[in-house]
């Protein structure tokens, strides 16, 4: 990647509901930028209503990237997104001054700005192995085999994440040793600088909105979106807050009230996931989504 010193990277995260996406767009314009998703979820073209990607409207405003870039039968990881990102960087930056990454996808968004640790290869066979296992026996036959392994790790990772499960998994199957003890968090250099702004409310407010949106998506269509992927269930991307609990009425296990109940209790306990992530940040600042101005003011006086 070409060295660009004087060009800046915008980060804009913060927990699902917050506000992100309004606040990235009128930046964007503001700046006469372009904007990466960091939203893992909002890269697939089959999942719309279900994560909030911006409208048709939207996107027209601004040009978005990674939005509708996959298929729900892709596999695409973190490190996937680190090179692909940084490509897309080194292309953007020659026109821009500036560019945006907006997202709360805690990973994607550290993939673009610091970087993963080397990991060693995956003796073959392994992953086979472990996806059988998820398939035969559960989610929850993995996560003991993890806790068993490495219960450093055990206490930090989404366990409800398989694909992270069956990544620390492979490295301590095929090396004898903790996944943990490979993570050594080093953050890569960058050709650029980066500015990190976080959005957050009070915990009342962001609670409300999440139950609005919820109810929003419903209205919207959400269940017909949910049972057009019936057939896909098992892919990796749709074992997302939303679609697992439409599912599970579906199949007759909850009623729909039941359902959409879960998906805001869920919502809301992955919001403060994100919070506990990105608070770990100390390079984040962090503002009210109506501080527009306020926003401005911290990217112009970051240093360049």
């Amino acid at each position: 990647m070409t060295y660009y010193p004087q060009k800046r990277l915008i980060v804009i995260a913060g927990p699902t509901a917050v506000g992100k996406t309004d606040l990235a767009i009128r930046l964007a314009l503001h700046l006469r930028t372009e904007i990466l998703s960091a939203d893992s979820r909002q890269f697939y073209r089959e999942m719309s209503i279900g994560t909030a990607k911006p409208s048709q409207e939207e996107l027209n405003l601004v040009k978005h990237h990674f939005i509708d870039s996959l298929s729900i039968s892709d596999t695409y990881t973190a490190g996937d997104f680190e090179l692909d990102g940084l490509r897309l960087l080194d292309e953007l930056f020659k026109q821009k001054d500036q560019v945006i990454l907006v997202g709360g996808s805690g990973l994607f968004i550290k993939a673009i700005t610091d970087g993963f640790d080397s990991l060693p290869e995956v003796k073959p066979g392994v992953r086979e192995e472990l996806n059988s296992v998820l398939v035969e026996s559960g989610l929850g036959t993995l996560q003991n085999r993890l806790k068993e392994l490495d219960p450093e790790y055990y206490k930090e990772v989404d366990l409800n994440n398989p694909q992270r499960v069956i990544r620390a998994l492979e490295v301590c199957i095929s090396e004898g040793k903790p996944f943990s003890a490979f993570r050594k968090d080093e953050k890569k250099a960058r050709a650029f600088k980066t500015v990190k702004i976080g959005l957050n409310q009070p915990r009342e407010v962001l609670y409300e909105r999440i139950n609005k949106r919820v109810d929003n998506m419903i209205r919207e269509g959400l269940l017909d979106e949910v049972k057009s992927l019936m057939p896909f269930r098992s892919s990796n991307a749709l074992n997302t807050v939303g679609y697992t609990e439409l599912f599970d009425f579906f199949d007759n296990q909850v009623t729909l009230p039941e359902a959409v109940e879960k998906i805001k209790q869920n919502t809301r306990r992955f919001a403060k996931r994100q919070l506990t992530w990105f608070r770990k940040d100390p390079g984040i600042e962090w503002f009210d989504p109506s501080q527009f101005e306020q926003v401005l003011a911290y990217i112009d006086r970051s240093d360049v």
